[in-house]
C-alpha cells in the first residue's frame, strides 16, 4: 500500500510544534510525497494562532518543492456539539479535521461524546475526524462509522497515536473495531502523521501495519491515489 498524502500536520503556529510551512513541504518531497494538509489547532489547544491566520491563506504557494499544498485546520469538538472555529474563518479553509482533545474538552461518557462528534461532523468543510482512538473519551463506533459514511466523512487511522498507546487508552482495540466496521460499511479511512515537527512528515508505517494486518481493504484507504484523495476532500 503506497501512500501518496499527508492531510494531518502543524507548523510552529500552533504553539507545540516546530516546523515552518516550506519545512513541513521540503520533508514531504523528501519522503516521496504529492500532497500534504496543513492543519493548524483551532481555538481551545493553549498558544495556538489567532483564528485571524485563516484569513490569507491564499499568500501560501500551492506547490512548494513540487508537493501540492491544502489548508485545513483541527477543529476542536465542544462540550455543547459546537466546533470551536467560527463559520466565517472555517469558509476559507480547503478542508476541515475535527477532533475530541482533552485540553478543551471534558469526558461526557460514550454516548455524549460520540452525539457531540457527529453533531461537528455535519459542517460541510469537515472531511476528517482525527485520532477518534481514545478510552479517555469513548466513543460508540457503530454510530460514529454510521454518520462517517451518511456525513462523507473519512476517519483517521493516526499514526501519532500508535507512538503513544500508553497514553491513548485501548487505542488499538478501538481501532481494530473501528476498521472492521469502516470495512463492512465501506466507510473510506485515511492514514495521517499528526506530524508536530518536519522529521515526522509522511511517517505513516505504524497506521500502514495496523490497517495492513487487520486485512482492511486498501481501495477504502483515501490517500493510496492522488485524484480520490482529492475527489473525496474538495
Amino acid at each position: 500500500m503506497n501512500l501518496i498524502g499527508d492531510m494531518h500536520m502543524h507548523t510552529l503556529v500552533s504553539g507545540h510544534a516546530y516546523g515552518t510551512i516550506r519545512e513541513m513541504a521540503q520533508a514531504a518531497q523528501v519522503k516521496g510525497l504529492e500532497m500534504i494538509g496543513i492543519t493548524e489547532h483551532a481555538p481551545g489547544i493553549p498558544g495556538t494562532v489567532d483564528p485571524f491566520y485563516y484569513n490569507n491563506l491564499q499568500a501560501v504557494p500551492r506547490e512548494l518543492y513540487g508537493v501540492q499544498v491544502y489548508h485545513g485546520s483541527e477543529i476542536n469538538v465542544l462540550k455543547d456539539g459546537t466546533l470551536s472555529l467560527a463559520q466565517s474563518y472555517i469558509d476559507h479553509l480547503d478542508y476541515a479535521i475535527v477532533g475530541i482533545h482533552v485540553q478543551c474538552y471534558e469526558n461526557a461518557g460514550k454516548e455524549q461524546n460520540t452525539s457531540n462528534l457527529i453533531a461537528c461532523m455535519k459542517n460541510e468543510k469537515v472531511k476528517i475526524v482525527s485520532h477518534p482512538d481514545d478510552d479517555h473519551t469513548p466513543l460508540d463506533y457503530e454510530r460514529l462509522v454510521k454518520a462517517a459514511k451518511q456525513y462523507h466523512v473519512a476517519l483517521e487511522v493516526n499514526n501519532s497515536s500508535l507512538k503513544k498507546v500508553d497514553q491513548r487508552w485501548n487505542c488499538l482495540e478501538n481501532y481494530r473495531t473501528m476498521l472492521s466496521l469502516c470495512q463492512k460499511r465501506r466507510v473510506p479511512v485515511i492514514i495521517d502523521s499528526d506530524a508536530h515537527d518536519p522529521s515526522q512528515v509522511g511517517e505513516l508505517n505504524l497506521a500502514k501495519a495496523l490497517v495492513e494486518s487487520v486485512g482492511f481493504d486498501p481501495s477504502l484507504v483515501l490517500n493510496t491515489n492522488l485524484e480520490k484523495l482529492k475527489s473525496f476532500l474538495f
